[in-house]
């Protein structure tokens, strides 16, 4: 017990100390987060905070072993495991680390989180089985595997993707690390616990600069190395015996971090009813609802840090209870998870979208008419300035013309100057590939955010008309050109 107390203590200093150096170094590398449609901060905030929590981790168990206290070699007795443990969270926070700074894609970042699963799983850090009530053990055999990559993958992704708010990401793992401690502590499991404290410990050092207003965001790498922690320290207790985990020791966990894992769910559901890759960012998220009910920030994180502890009690309830505490849990499970979807309203957005409310929708409605006469009266060699002047006015970031050289209207790019800091990581293109009179290719792009990290069909529609203006304008100079040159018309610009 003593040596949690000094681990905690020990993660919360460190992470608090390191997380001004970390947001300094954020600022000098140029990892920070912009405001964006889907973004629901109003300034740049620099976003590697996670490598103060990964460092606040690491410190105190290292301490701990250096000073070889009981605790310590109990948990270190396990070299093979706690070098998965390791390493898999290394690669999850290096993956995060690249992602906040350079950006890394949803396959490429999916490959990793497999890789860092399968690590894990040959380390001893897997799911062999389960021990169900009134059945007993049933081996998974060779779906060990992907069952073990599934829990793993499914744990970070949801971390990853609650962090949309000031505080939620570490609020809501920090909940999950009280549920893992208790239950270890109760269990006598020493190493789950020190494990749960310290990087409960790092998480509240985090927060003293992450809760809203936030100074710094924990990015990818903060994220992903939690989901990952958490999802290894709840199996470890397993690791290297024989014994199968009961149903109610795999669901606890899952119970505790209910929140992330339902919005995950949503998500994935959200998506493919709207028919778009599941790994396309959108606005629908259950944070995002509830700042669309008119909840200000830090009373919707509020909302969700006691959605998240009622998890952790329904969770603790699960594991400890006898046969009619655990039906009460999950009766009150289940009113939970029906209640948070009925008041945030989960799918709304979806059908809203499938609707065509998109947010461009309404600013491009009123300015194409406009946009579209001074396309038609524009000379050849204001077309671009004209093209430039709609974005700028109507919200788009940038945009593109592509031309071959010889054509008539030549290659240009216009671009906003937040769009040319952040180098438009989030935001979606249009394209529209035209020709003029006498067929030379080009091809026009438009750049803009969307909440839902999409084109929709009414926006992309609007836009193709602003594309035919251009293609019909290019069109009609270089016909009326070509009969100037042969003297049956006077020269038109």
């Amino acid at each position: 017990m003593f040596s949690a107390i000094i681990a905690f203590f020990l993660a919360t200093v460190v992470a608090a100390l390191l997380t001004p150096i970390v947001r300094r170094l954020a600022l000098a590398v140029g990892a920070v987060d912009d405001p964006t449609a889907r973004r629901v901060h109003t300034r740049r905030v620099p976003r590697l905070g996670g490598m103060a929590i990964v460092l606040g981790f690491f410190v105190p168990l290292v301490v701990l072993y250096a000073l070889d206290t009981q605790s310590a070699r109990i948990l270190f007795s396990q070299p093979r495991v706690v070098g998965g443990l390791v390493v898999g969270s290394l690669i999850m926070a290096g993956l995060g680390l690249c992602d906040d700074v350079i950006g890394v894609g949803a396959k490429m970042k999916l490959a990793l989180q497999v890789t860092a699963a399968v690590l894990a799983y040959a380390s001893g850090l897997r799911i062999d089985g389960v021990t169900l009530p009134f059945i007993g053990a049933i081996s998974f055999g060779w779906i060990a595997l992907p069952v073990t990559v599934l829990w793993f993958c499914g744990i970070v992704n949801a971390l990853n993707l609650i962090d949309g708010l000031d505080g939620l990401a570490g609020g809501v793992a920090f909940f999950a690390c009280l549920t893992n401690t208790v239950v270890a502590f109760m269990g006598h499991n020493v190493s789950i616990a020190l494990l749960s404290v310290t990087l409960g410990g790092a998480i509240v050092g985090f927060l003293f600069y992450n809760f809203n207003p936030a100074k710094i965001f924990m990015g990818d790498s903060g994220s992903m190395f939690l989901g990952f922690a958490l999802a290894a320290s709840a199996l470890l207790g397993g690791a290297g015996t024989q014994k199968t985990p009961t149903l109610i020791a795999i669901i606890a966990p899952l119970v505790a971090l209910g929140l992330p894992i339902m919005d995950m769910l949503f998500a994935i559901a959200r998506r493919f009813m709207m028919r778009r890759s599941i790994f396309a960012a959108d606005r629908g998220h259950i944070h995002h609802r509830l700042l669309d009910l008119g909840l200000t920030h830090r009373r919707a994180v509020l909302v969700l840090y006691a959605i998240s502890l009622a998890f952790t009690i329904i969770a603790l309830g699960l594991h400890f209870g006898r046969s009619w505490q655990v039906g009460v849990a999950l009766v009150v499970l289940t009113t939970l998870i029906f209640g948070v979807v009925r008041f945030v309203g989960a799918f709304s957005v979806t059908f809203a979208s499938r609707r065509g409310m998109d947010p461009m929708v309404d600013k491009l409605r009123r300015a194409v008419p406009d946009v579209i006469s001074r396309i038609s009266a524009a000379n050849l060699d204001d077309l671009p300035k004209t093209l430039e002047r709609f974005c700028e006015e109507h919200g788009l970031l940038a945009v593109e013309a592509k031309a071959p050289s010889g054509a008539r209207m030549g290659s240009f790019r216009w671009e906003t100057p937040t769009a040319a800091a952040r180098g438009l990581r989030e935001a979606v293109s249009a394209k529209f590939a035209l020709l003029d009179a006498t067929s030379n290719p080009l091809e026009l792009e438009f750049q803009f955010d969307s909440p839902d990290g999409a084109v929709g069909p009414q926006a992309e529609i609007l836009l193709q008309l602003v594309a035919d203006a251009v293609e019909t304008r290019l069109q009609r100079v270089v016909r009326a050109r070509a009969a100037s040159a042969s003297g049956r018309l006077r020269p038109v610009s």
